[in-house]
């Protein structure tokens, strides 16, 4: 029987989600197709990807002359565009959702970044997104950020299902870890159904290889070259091999034992950046049961072109990922320094993102009242 790299991909455990989503990509049945045709079972949103969306207008226009029409601020018909858009996306991937237990069939929306490092009204933003997207396979992203960990075991308290974003380092995808059964464990002293929720982690691939190449570029020597373009997939397959090792402990397992979930690991930024590499690199290189890939369009049409998936990559390869990561201190590279650099950038591009996309609505509204 033929197949398809993609569904090789499947087969081999690792749910593909979309990273990108618009009004036009839904209404055009673009969505439906890729589904259909490329074993997409999800959706990841962002304020970069939103602001991309509503900036090129196609298929905004008629609820944006509404919003305008009743007077609302450019921050309530953003959040009223973008809770359509995944509320909509949502009851397209509802039967993948009841046929996979909830597992699959995820659209994810994010708390604003403005908010990222303000623990209480990232909470607050998480509850009013779920309500207003009001469905059972809606996933709210959080942001891995210092004040994002306690608002993550708040919000799965609640019985909310995260998508926790910006994850860059292990040490902080511990704490991830640790949030999530927290909450895990109060949602059960309260007495909330804990199979019903879910969780992902969002481990970012590609900014670290960027980052560090250009580190490792400057260095300049023969142990620096032979470094190149390890880091990301290195510090992922760690992140992996962390996430083996927290949900075999007794905490998790006792959970498990309760009808919980484990927190999959999910591989985001997986668009390759430099064009010397191979452009399915953060997908072939990462394949493992039970871990997520959200790829850009872009890269899910080529893996689905001339991907070769050959089964697990990651789980026989930890040696090599800790030598790597080894290798790279020592010649001066600090995997630590280079983590906490990209989680503060992230937060300053998603802001940076949201704020373009508060200026393209201001004017869109604009343009609609004076009509």
């Amino acid at each position: 029987m033929s197949t398809t790299p993609t569904a090789d991909l499947s087969h081999a455990g690792v749910s593909i989600w979309l990273d990108d989503l618009s009004r036009d990509r839904i209404a055009s049945g673009n969505l439906s197709e890729l589904i259909s045709t490329r074993d997409v079972v999800g959706v990841t949103t962002n304020p970069t990807i939103f602001q991309g969306a509503i900036s090129a207008g196609i298929g905004y226009e008629e609820a944006i002359a509404a919003q305008a029409s009743k007077g609302a601020t450019v921050d309530e018909t953003i959040f009223s565009l973008t809770t359509t858009d995944v509320r909509d996306a949502c009851d397209i991937f509802r039967p993948i959702y009841d046929a996979s237990n909830g597992v699959d069939g995820r659209v994810s929306i994010e708390v604003s970044p403005v908010v990222a490092h303000d623990t209480e009204e990232t909470i607050a933003q998480a509850k009013a997104l779920y309500e207003a997207v009001d469905r059972p396979n809606v996933l709210i992203k959080i942001p891995a950020t210092k004040a994002g960990i306690p608002a993550i075991a708040e919000t799965i308290a609640a019985g909310i299902s995260v998508n926790v974003t910006l994850i860059f380092s292990l040490e902080r995808y511990a704490d991830v870890i640790d949030a999530y059964l927290e909450g895990l464990e109060r949602a059960h002293s309260a007495g909330i159904d804990l199979t019903g929720i879910h969780s992902v982690a969002s481990f970012f691939v590609s900014r670290v290889d960027t980052e560090v190449d250009n580190r490792l570029k400057s260095i300049g020597t023969d142990e620096a070259t032979a470094l190149l373009s390890k880091a990301g997939i290195a510090n992922a397959r760690l992140a992996y091999e962390l996430f083996e090792q927290k949900f075999a402990e007794k905490r998790a397992q006792d959970l498990v034992g309760f009808g919980a979930n484990v927190q999959r690991p999910l591989w985001a930024s997986t668009g390759v950046k430099d064009p010397a590499l191979p452009d399915t690199l953060y997908v072939t290189e990462l394949v493992a049961a039970g871990t997520v890939n959200t790829m850009p369009e872009k890269t899910l049409q080529a893996t689905f072109d001339h991907g070769v998936i050959g089964g697990d990559t990651i789980t026989g390869n930890y040696a090599d990922a800790h030598s790597v990561i080894d290798g790279l201190a020592a010649v001066g590279v600090v995997i630590d320094d280079v983590t906490q650099l990209l989680e503060d950038e992230g937060v300053s591009k998603f802001i940076a993102s949201w704020h373009d996309l508060q200026g393209t609505v201001d004017a869109a509204l604009k343009d609609a009242a004076a009509r």
